[in-house]
């Protein structure tokens, strides 16, 4: 039963990662139908970013709390993926709004390689640590232990989908986001801007997937030009799974897929006495992806055009 819970656990914290960066592709898909394939590389570039701060931060000012130091590290790397994310929505993916599906969707694939080439270039292939900042003594919980950086995911990815449900069913952005999701016309016509509406998509799923990104790092305590890669194509699963260009749908898949990947590794583990539960971990993610898109292309939670965001 304790090693049950402590997959539980493991999985609900894999899943709310997933859940986070998920949420970022289907907020740009429900505005305007492009698969950013370069999101799990801002992921990425939020967590070297973080690294390169706490760094900073720890030469410049010694003796400073974990948590300030974290903290700080994260809103500058949130604004540095979220000025990426806008250069990269503007730069790569505007002129080709109006062109045929296949463009934009390759030019989002050359774009994560040209990131992942340039950050190997700024910051080096080699797998570097991530400090650890929070306090790292487990808790207890019947059997199961659960660390504060763990915890510190799960509330997070509960406060980002609050705040994403009430940003877009009760502001003035979110209807302007649920406007031009219906038709980018007729809501420029009506006084919407859907080049400020979809800017602002890009914004917050890079804040998002640079939240993600850092615990990433804290979580499994390194970081690399590479790292996005994998979660990214993870989390893209996700948000099929839920059903993407659903808010609701992007975090049901995240943590559901998270607890699949957990539960088969951990248990295969077990079976096999710990040969095979890491080396097919990843596994789990693509077959239910294939399992869902033959069952259920729209997903679990369908796509309903109120939540598209």
């Amino acid at each position: 039963m304790e090693i049950f819970l402590q997959q539980i656990i493991n999985g609900l914290v894999l899943g709310s990662m997933y859940a986070l960066v998920a949420l970022g592709y289907t907020m740009v898909y429900g505005i305007i139908g492009l698969i950013n394939f370069a999101h799990g590389e801002v992921l990425m570039v939020g967590a070297l970013t973080s690294w390169s701060i706490i760094g900073l931060m720890k030469d410049a000012m010694p003796g400073t709390p974990g948590w300030i130091v974290l903290f700080i590290s994260m809103v500058i790397a949130c604004v540095v993926a979220a000025t990426l994310n806008f250069v990269i929505e503007k730069v790569a993916y505007r002129p080709l709004r109006n062109s045929p599906k296949l463009a934009p969707l390759i030019t989002a694939i050359g774009m994560s390689i040209l990131l992942q080439t340039l950050a190997m270039i700024i910051w080096k292939p080699n797998y570097k640590p991530f400090p650890t900042l929070l306090p790292s003594a487990p808790y207890n919980l019947a059997g199961a232990s659960i660390t504060a950086t763990q915890i510190l995911i799960l509330g997070l990815t509960a406060v980002a989908l609050a705040t994403l449900m009430y940003l877009v069913n009760y502001t003035k952005l979110g209807r302007a986001m649920r406007a031009t999701a219906e038709n980018p016309r007729v809501a420029g016509l009506m006084g919407v801007k859907p080049d400020m509406v979809i800017s602002a998509t890009f914004i917050i799923g890079a804040v998002l997937a640079a939240i993600a990104g850092i615990m990433w790092a804290a979580n499994y305590g390194t970081v690399q030009h590479t790292m996005g890669f994998l979660p990214g194509l993870k989390a893209f699963t996700a948000a099929v799974f839920g059903g993407i260009g659903n808010l609701a749908g992007a975090v049901v898949g995240g943590i559901l897929l998270g607890l699949i990947e957990s539960i088969g590794a951990g248990y295969i583990g077990t079976l096999t006495g710990g040969v095979l539960g890491s080396h097919y971990s990843d596994i789990f993610a693509f077959v239910v992806l294939i399992i869902m898109l033959t069952l259920r292309p729209s997903g679990l939670l369908g796509e309903r055009v109120a939540d598209r965001a």
